[in-house]
This record gives structure tokens, C-alpha cells and sequence, in this order.
């Protein structure tokens, strides 16, 4: 068996997997042809490619040679087929030659496919290790075809010369990477160098890169930039090119929007944001399972705290070393402070970032630092991408500051909804590209358009505030900007869309998690108000925020009595029912019990019924929070209540189940429940035995 460069396995993934095994001869030629097929068609792309980039891109001859050698071959392939498909062997010498070369055809495919499918820059950074594996594999082809035994093939002399013209053709081939590749290899370096020493990039000089790079306008610059993320996410790159990739999407970002203006938001793309700012994709929504209720970000290292509630880990570390020795979603004091990781949960987020060409590092760490510092997704990477990436910030920096001065010179509503768009989209990704857009002056020029009757704009600015607000920095910015508290509380009450409501109601909850701001904000005449309406008359989703707003503004004891008086109870306890938002209605309800408001919730009309309902088909975190309220209601109203849930069918079975499988807080509340109806039918019971033993009357048996 020869050795040659074909035993070298590839850098890609996809290399894992062999090509089929054929069974005969026929079966050999037969995939001969399909993969000549499938390599030939690789140079329809490269035609396309070479439309905007002809010479910077191609790196290496052998990228464009190769589909048209294999359709040169599958001529071969086509005329030994037709002669060998009636079953007749091949010789030997001739049928392990041709399946050397299928392997060979494989690995191209391969490379081909991995150029394909990764950033332009990344091929332009792994340049000479690309030109270095197609050349290995094209010397592989060469050797097996001129070891061929083509005098013994049926085959006509037309072909034959063919075959040999190729083996003339291919043996000349070089792994050299073209001189214009290096030039705008060189240039890209000296552009980052540039902006990391503070200089803003000459945009004539931006001009001749972009176009060296086939970038002719935002929409592929911004298909560029993703693609991007995904190979640095993704190990495609080495360490040192890594760094340096991260800086240049800052840089296109920037590029972009000084040469082709704020992007026209996609088709759709003012429906309800996915809170993450980590999501690679603009409007993916992302599972509200998989999102930190402190962050809103998509989590990257669950973790569980002493009460049973997941976080992401760096958020709740920040809550804790903040002085907080509470829950953040249920108000319980942690009994400990350990953070159990949640590895079921971290591997679910990881298979749907994949599924949905996500980036995804979950790496355990304390820090989180900015996406711009690193192109990785996860915030909290520990490698080398964790440095400060000084020209990276540098260009968000410029890309803020360009887009607020654009903002603010806006001479229409399109204009407007453009640059809004692309500021919703910076604040999306990362801390210091919220800081920097709020540093610019973004605040006050987006409260004027939260206002607008364009739902489209409206949905953009409300949710560039609410990506803005996430930094801590800005809800003060936000909270002690004039008039910003009134234009969410106008979108929320009074919205175009139910979007823009749904990140109105968002926003708030990000702003709330602020104690003093907790309270203001319950003191404002329209909050609660609207709160509730959204609760009774909007769709699921807006019922779930608003109900996720009111929580937090539940977590103050002096909020209790405004969020009684605002029919909060009423509302939570009507759209408990409905198992989408029975988790955030009863941990509502349990709050509201739970800080003065007991009273409240055991005079309402259908508590017992529609709490124990919950305990029968809830999440497990609706049951523990349905649990809690029952609880407080009952050891507060005594025999009343307590008789009434003891009157409801197959109580006791329900009790004794949540005991045995639901969450550690909840089995606690169960037992207590347990505990208080026992008490209560053993009142009953000694109460009926002692106004018997009055009359001197043998009670009868009492069936339990």
C-alpha cells in the first residue's frame, strides 16, 4: 500500500467520516463520477467569488484548479463506466488506484467545503496552511494517476491523452500562496495597528480593503462578521490570528456604517428581541429556560443556588458579592452561598447554540468581559481571547460615536429606523459596546422615538434601551435621564405592537432589579396599571413579561400594598392557569403573600382552587411557588381555608407526590402543608369527640 500525503487527515471535522465503501468495481466508478461532480461544482462558487474579490482571495492556484481537474476526470470516469458497468472487473493494479484517488477526491471535498464555509479573513489569515493542504492532496492525486495503468483500461486514446495531459498539468502545481493575498494580509495588520494606536481609519484606505475583501455593502459585511465569530468560536484559527480577527470585525462593523450607511433591518426584524446579547443570529429567541432572570442573557455557566434556582454563574456571583444573601427569583435567604454547577442545563444551551450556529464556550470562570475583547459568544472564556483587545474597543468606540452623531443629524423616520436598528444591534453584544453607546449620548435621542406611531421603529428603540439597560452603568443613566421612566411606561401602556410592549415591560424588569429603582418605579401612577392590562389582554408572551416585571417589583416589601390596589392578585391568580406563565403568576403570588400581602391572596376569589391546580400540572417551579403560597395563606387564615383545601379531591395524594419529586424548597412546603392538614382534620376529629363525650354518645367510626 502506497503512503503518501493522502494518509494526513484534515483540519475539519467533517473528515471523521470515510467515504462509502464500494462493493465492486461498477460501485467505485459510480461515486468516481459523483465526487468529480460534486468538486466541479465548487468552481461555480469560486466564479461567483471572484466577481467581487478575482485576485486577493484566491491564495493558491491549486483553490481554482482542482474543480476543473475533477471534471476533466469524470470524463474518464463516465467512459469507464460505460464499459465496466455490465460487471466486468477492473484490473487490479488500476481498481487500487482508483481507490486511493476516491479517498483523495474525499479529503478534497473537504478542503473545498471548509474554504466554503468559513470567513474570507480566516482563509486569508490560514493562507499558507490551506495552500499547504490542497497541495498535499493534489500531489496524492498526481501520484496515483500516473501509477495508473492506463494500457490495460478500455478506454479510448482521446482519454488516454487527456489523462496524461492532466498528469503534465497538475505535476507543475506549486503550495506557494499569491503575492496579493500576503499584500492585503499586510494591509489588513497595519489597518488594526492603526486603530488600536487611536488614529481613525482613512476611509479611502477602508474603501480599498473592503473591496480586496469582496465587501461591497452592509448585508455581506455583516454575513463576513458572522461567519467570523463562528470560526474563532470555533478553533479554525490559531491563537495569534484569533486576537487579531477579533479586531477586524470591530473594525468592519465600524467600516461598514462609514461606507454603506446604517443596514436596512431584515424582513421581521422588529419582533420581540431575545433579550441575549450574545445571540449570533439578529432575532433568534431565545428559550426563556436558557436565559439568566438577572442578566436576560443566554447562560453560559448554570449554576444552582441553595434555593434550587439556576443563574448564570458570573451574574449571580456579582449579586452575591454585591451583599445580597437573598434569591434573586424567590426572596429566600440562601442557606449557603455554593454554586452547584448545572451540567444538564449547560449541555441542552450548548446543542441548541449548535443547532442554531450559535458560538458557544461554556467555560467555568468569575469574569465577563466584553464579546469585543473576544469573538468567542461565551463572556467568560478563560483563554488567550480574554486579554483586552485595545483596537477592538477602540472601533466600537468610533462605531458609537459614529452612529449616535448619525442619530442625531437624522433627517426622517427611515433614517432613524436604520441607525436605530444598528445601535439596537452594538448594544446586543457586549458590556463595553453598552457603555460606549450610552457614553455617546444614545439615551436621550432614543426617548423622543419609543413615542413613534412606526411600530418598527418603536420595537428597535425600546429594545436599544432595553439591550442598554442590562449594563448597570446605564440604568442610572437611564433611571436619571428626564422623561425616559414616562416614554417606557407610555410604550407600555399604549404601544404600536405588543413587541414593543412585551420590551417595554423587559426593560423595566431590567431596571427594577436596582432596589431603589424597584421602588420608584412601583410608585409611578401607570406602571402597575398597565402591568395588569398587559396581564389580562395580551398574548402569552406579553403575559409572561408583565408578570415577570411585577415579580420583581414584588421582590419590595413596600410595594405590596400598590400591587394589591392594582389588581395584581386578581390578574396573577387568572393567568395562573394557563401553564405558560404559571411559573412567573405563582411566584407572584407567593411574593405578594409572602411581604404583607397574605390577607390579600386568601380572600381572593378561587385561591385554594386554582393554587392547587398548579400543584397538580405545574413545572416544578411553578409548584414550588403554588406551594409557598399555600402555605402562608393557610398558617395566616386558619380553619377557613385550610378546610377548604383539605375538602379538595385527592389532596393528599398531591401533597404526598410533590413531597417525593418535586425541588428541595417545594418537598419542605409540601410537608408543611401535610402538617397543617393533619392538624387541622385532628381539630375536626377532637372537636366531634368532645361535643359527643358531652351527650355521653358513642361517636360513630370516622372514615379517613
Amino acid at each position: 500500500m502506497l503512503t503518501t500525503h493522502a494518509a494526513m487527515a484534515t483540519s475539519t471535522s467533517s473528515s471523521s467520516f470515510p467515504p462509502p465503501d464500494p462493493s465492486s468495481d461498477a460501485d467505485l466508478l459510480r461515486l468516481l463520477l459523483l465526487f468529480s461532480h460534486d468538486l466541479s461544482a465548487y468552481a461555480h462558487q469560486q466564479q461567483h467569488a471572484s466577481a467581487s474579490s478575482p485576485s486577493h482571495l484566491r491564495v493558491n492556484p491549486n483553490f481554482s484548479s482542482v474543480p476543473r481537474n475533477a471534471r476533466q476526470l469524470a470524463l474518464l470516469f463516465e467512459e469507464l463506466l460505460r464499459e465496466y458497468d455490465d460487471g466486468r472487473l477492473l484490473p487490479r493494479s488500476a481498481s487500487l488506484c482508483f481507490r486511493e484517488i476516491l479517498l483523495v477526491f474525499h479529503r478534497l471535498k473537504i478542503l473545498l467545503h471548509d474554504r466554503s464555509a468559513r470567513s474570507r479573513v480566516a482563509f486569508l489569515f490560514r493562507a499558507e496552511r490551506h495552500a499547504d493542504e490542497i497541495h498535499g492532496q493534489v500531489v496524492d492525486l498526481v501520484t496515483f494517476l500516473e501509477i495508473l495503468p492506463l494500457g490495460e483500461l478500455r478506454i479510448s486514446e482521446d482519454v488516454r491523452d487527456l489523462v496524461r495531459l492532466l498528469r503534465r498539468q497538475i505535476r507543475r502545481s506549486s503550495p506557494a500562496v499569491d503575492p496579493p493575498s500576503l499584500a492585503l494580509r499586510r494591509d489588513v495588520l497595519e489597518l488594526i495597528a492603526s486603530v488600536e494606536g487611536g488614529a481613525v481609519p482613512d476611509r479611502s484606505g477602508m474603501q480599498g480593503i473592503f473591496r480586496r475583501l469582496g465587501l461591497g455593502d452592509s448585508r455581506s459585511c455583516r454575513m463576513e462578521i458572522e461567519r467570523m465569530e463562528c470560526d474563532v468560536a470555533d478553533g479554525a484559527v490559531d491563537e495569534r490570528w484569533a486576537v487579531v480577527m477579533v479586531a477586524l470585525a470591530s473594525i468592519l462593523r465600524y467600516g461598514s456604517c462609514v461606507l454603506f450607511g446604517a443596514s436596512t433591518p431584515r424582513s421581521g426584524s422588529s419582533s420581540r428581541d431575545s433579550k441575549s446579547p450574545f445571540s449570533a443570529t439578529e432575532d433568534l429567541v431565545v428559550p426563556d429556560d436558557f436565559r439568566c432572570s438577572i442578566s436576560l442573557e443566554l447562560m453560559r455557566d448554570p449554576v444552582v443556588v441553595a434555593t434550587g434556582q439556576t443563574y448564570d454563574r458570573d451574574s449571580i456571583a456579582r449579586w452575591i458579592s454585591s451583599g445580597h444573601a437573598t434569591c434573586p427569583n424567590s426572596r429566600q435567604v440562601l442557606t449557603h452561598l455554593e454554586l452547584v454547577p448545572n451540567l444538564a442545563l449547560k449541555n441542552l444551551i450548548a446543542r441548541w447554540c449548535r443547532d442554531n450556529n450559535i458560538p458557544f464556550d461554556g467555560s467555568d470562570t468569575t469574569s465577563n468581559n466584553s464579546t469585543n475583547n473576544k469573538m468567542t459568544v461565551s463572556a467568560d472564556n478563560g483563554s488567550a481571547h480574554a486579554e483586552t483587545n485595545k483596537a477592538a474597543l477602540e472601533a466600537a468606540r468610533l462605531t458609537a460615536s459614529f452612529l449616535v452623531d448619525e442619530l442625531a443629524a437624522a433627517s426622517s423616520t427611515d433614517a432613524a429606523h436604520r441607525i436605530v436598528h444598528e445601535l439596537r444591534l452594538l448594544a446586543k453584544h457586549g458590556s463595553d459596546n453598552r457603555a460606549f453607546v450610552a457614553e455617546a449620548g444614545a439615551i436621550p435621542l432614543l426617548l423622543p422615538l419609543i413615542e413613534s406611531a412606526d411600530a418598527g421603529l418603536q420595537v428597535n428603540a425600546v429594545t436599544a434601551l432595553l439591550n442598554l439597560s442590562i449594563l448597570e452603568a446605564n440604568k442610572r443613566r437611564i433611571m436619571h435621564t428626564d422623561g425616559a421612566v414616562d416614554g417606557i411606561v407610555h410604550v407600555l401602556a399604549d404601544g404600536v405592537s405588543w413587541q414593543a410592549k412585551e420590551n417595554a415591560a423587559a426593560t423595566l424588569l431590567s431596571l427594577s432589579t436596582i432596589h431603589s429603582y424597584r421602588r420608584r418605579l412601583a410608585r409611578h401612577h401607570r406602571v402597575v396599571e398597565s402591568l395588569v392590562q398587559m396581564a389580562r389582554d395580551g398574548p402569552t408572551s406579553s403575559k409572561k413579561e408583565s408578570m415577570a416585571a411585577v415579580l420583581s417589583l414584588a421582590g419590595d416589601r413596600e410595594n405590596t400594598a400598590r400591587l394589591i390596589e392594582g389588581g395584581v392578585v386578581a390578574v396573577a391568580l387568572e393567568v395562573a392557569a394557563e401553564p405558560e406563565v404559571a411559573e412567573e403568576a405563582t411566584a407572584v403570588l407567593a411574593a405578594i403573600a409572602r411581604r404583607g400581602g397574605v390577607e390579600a391572596v386568601a380572600e381572593a376569589n378561587g385561591a385554594v382552587p386554582r393554587l392547587v391546580g398548579v400543584l397538580r400540572r405545574g413545572s416544578d417551579w411553578a409548584k414550588e411557588s403554588a406551594a409557598a403560597a399555600l402555605v402562608a395563606v393557610c398558617r395566616w387564615s386558619g380553619a377557613t381555608v385550610v378546610a377548604e383545601l383539605a375538602a379538595m379531591p385527592g389532596i393528599e395524594w398531591v401533597i404526598w407526590e410533590l413531597m417525593g419529586a418535586g425541588t428541595e424548597r417545594a418537598r419542605r412546603k409540601a410537608a408543611s402543608l401535610g402538617r397543617i392538614c393533619r392538624r387541622w382534620v385532628a381539630a375536626v376529629e377532637a372537636e366531634r369527640m368532645s361535643r359527643y363525650s358531652a351527650i355521653n354518645v358513642t361517636p360513630p367510626t370516622t372514615v379517613a
